[in-house]
């Protein structure tokens, strides 16, 4: 058994103040922010606390009979409604009402959406009195993993939402959900803490160059946290070289990269690009490195001789190439092609 999940330390003061209105709850709550702040861990803190039986200043106790319940996974009036293959990435064992859909998913590829059934599973739930009379709460996350049909499904829920029943919605970037949804919906946005917090906790966490890891998530400690662990560095060491190459003012040699590339999942190869042409365009303007500062000495030259408005243009395909990035034709040739046109516009060459 494990303890039920705590509020980080620039959580803690947010929390107390919002769970300490609990008896003008609203039914629904949309928590975003950036990711990689501790949104979800965030909402899970926020379940126990509602569930607690003898709270402090509106957090869990941590030793009740509630919060042992959900330390142990088996809360009656708790549900975590999330996609299956992230159910079995936190392991640690299925909530009540999971055992045979999560033991399903893991013969066969889990599934990576929120489904409608996950939904309509919970109907007998909302009919049957909460444990001495208390709250029921249902943790969905994230968000963005509903498609329309499920979409739809939880907004004729909250419509009539049932009684002693909150939602809790993790999501990054809420104008990508069903704007009838959200409007269903009481907002809780948290705020990325701040750089001398993060980096306390990150060392605390025994991440070793804390600094470079936090610029290369953005500011965002719990993405840092995962890059650390990740076996990689703070820049990817093929975008590194290949940097290099381009820094050099050499033809790179796309194809051995691109095959390199083929391994990787597009989202991650892609979000570094991404980044690193936010550094470029930064670099363009004579201010300082977001992502990369460890790459300062060949991004800046790049991004002084560059076109500035080919920059901003490949940065926009770029973005544009994420919504399609779980669906490549040819992962190969998609490869090569965001390669060539990262080269090109590096380079201030035609298109």
């Amino acid at each position: 058994m494990s303890a039920p999940a705590q509020f980080l330390p620039w959580q803690q003061t947010l929390a107390a103040r919002w769970l300490q209105e609990r008896e003008r709850f609203a039914h629904a709550w949309l928590i975003h922010g950036l990711p990689g702040i501790g949104k979800r861990r965030f909402a899970l803190a926020a379940a126990a606390s509602l569930l607690c039986e003898e709270p402090v200043q509106g957090l869990a106790c941590g030793h009740c009979s509630a919060c042992l319940w959900v330390a142990g996974g088996n809360h009656p009036d708790l549900r975590r409604i999330r996609p299956d293959a992230i159910a079995l990435e936190e392991g640690g064992g299925p909530m009540e009402g999971e055992d045979e859909r999560v033991g399903a998913a893991a013969k066969k590829a889990p599934s990576k959406e929120i489904r409608v059934e996950q939904l309509r599973e919970l109907g007998s739930w909302f009919n049957t009195a909460t444990h001495r009379g208390g709250w029921r709460v249902a943790v969905l996350y994230p968000a963005r993993a509903m498609n329309l049909i499920t979409a739809n499904a939880l907004l004729k829920v909250l419509e009539e939402p049932p009684e002693h029943t909150v939602f809790l919605l993790v999501a990054d970037a809420p104008d990508r959900l069903l704007p009838t949804l959200v409007s269903r919906c009481r907002r809780l946005p948290l705020p990325v803490p701040g750089k001398d917090e993060s980096l306390a906790w990150l060392a605390g966490q025994g991440v070793a160059q804390p600094e470079q890891w936090l610029a290369a998530a953005g500011g965002a400690p719990l993405r840092a946290q995962e890059l650390a662990q990740s076996g990689e560095s703070p820049c990817p060491q093929w975008l590194a070289q290949f940097m290099s190459v381009v820094a050099a003012a050499q033809e790179p040699d796309i194809g051995p990269l691109a095959d390199q590339l083929e391994k990787l999942p597009p989202e991650l190869w892609l979000d570094a690009m991404q980044r690193l042409f936010l550094d470029l365009l930064l670099a363009g303007a004579g201010a300082p490195l977001r992502y990369f500062p460890g790459m300062e000495a060949r991004l800046r030259p790049i991004g002084q001789r560059a076109d500035q408005a080919q920059l901003a243009e490949t940065a926009r395909w770029l973005a544009q190439q994420r919504a399609i990035a779980g669906h490549p034709l040819n992962a190969k040739l998609f490869a090569h092609s965001a390669l060539q046109r990262v080269a090109l516009a590096c380079r201030g060459g035609p298109r």
